[in-house]
């Protein structure tokens, strides 16, 4: 187990929550389709690491066939969302430190790349970043410190979409997804994410001014402290893999 999560939920109140999914499938459903489903109640933390996933219960709520939900299942699984575990099922899959470090190795390239052109980012690009800002600091304002964590998921999808590139938004928000595995397991969720939200309004204040140097430097000293914080859970978890 890691760190303390919980590996089962609630099947109703999950339940309910893909059945409003469904509007998002054509009839039969498509396996990116359902994958992009899947993906999305992951990263919010809907199924957290280490649950596992009743096929017969996603068919139901989601419906859609066996097919198409194990192509969804496999999609996920090559990016490192899921894993299957012979004889037993699929499950959320548990991230490793190494997982941690790899991840954010990627982030540095491709954020700070997308932060760094930020002159040729394309329209409204700047303006999601700020609506995620918001968003944050609205759902703080609640004591909503799971909301926190996703809205801070959606100001670094924001920031790589200042690159104006389909394919780094798709591999970030990839990215993202698989590492709000470990976000989702931190035992403290708004002493986790509270530092970070003055940051993240300095980032954007920054981006907005056209300071492209200071937002980039900014950046990197916050990938480097949430690097940091995560690897040290990990080292004082001795459960965890």
């Amino acid at each position: 187990m890691l760190l303390g999560v919980t590996r089962a939920a609630a099947p109703g109140d999950w339940a309910l929550r893909l059945a409003d999914d469904r509007a998002q499938l054509d009839r039969g459903g498509y396996g990116e389709r359902v994958a992009d489903v899947l993906r999305d109640r992951i990263t919010e933390g809907t199924f957290p690491p280490g649950m596992r996933l009743s096929e017969e219960a996603l068919r139901e709520a989601l419906g859609v066939s066996r097919n198409t939900l194990r192509e969804a299942f496999r999609l996920l699984s090559h990016e490192g969302l899921l894993t299957h575990e012979f004889n037993r099922g699929v499950f959320v899959r548990e991230l490793t430190a190494e997982d941690v470090r790899d991840l954010y190795a990627i982030r540095r390239i491709l954020e700070g790349a997308a932060v760094r052109g930020v002159r040729s980012a394309p329209e409204g690009a700047l303006e999601r970043v700020r609506e995620a800002v918001e968003s944050a600091e609205e759902a703080a304002a609640r004591g909503a410190w799971v909301e926190v964590g996703t809205a801070n998921m959606r100001f670094h999808q924001a920031v790589a979409g200042l690159a104006g590139s389909r394919r780094v938004s798709e591999t970030v928000r990839r990215l993202l997804a698989e590492l709000r595995l470990v976000f989702l397991v931190m035992s403290a969720p708004q002493q986790f994410h509270e530092p970070y939200l003055r940051t993240n309004r300095e980032i954007y204040e920054l981006l907005a001014a056209g300071d492209a140097k200071a937002a980039d430097k900014a950046l990197a000293v916050y990938l480097d402290a949430a690097e940091r914080q995560l690897l040290d859970a990990f080292e004082r978890a001795p459960d965890v893999a």
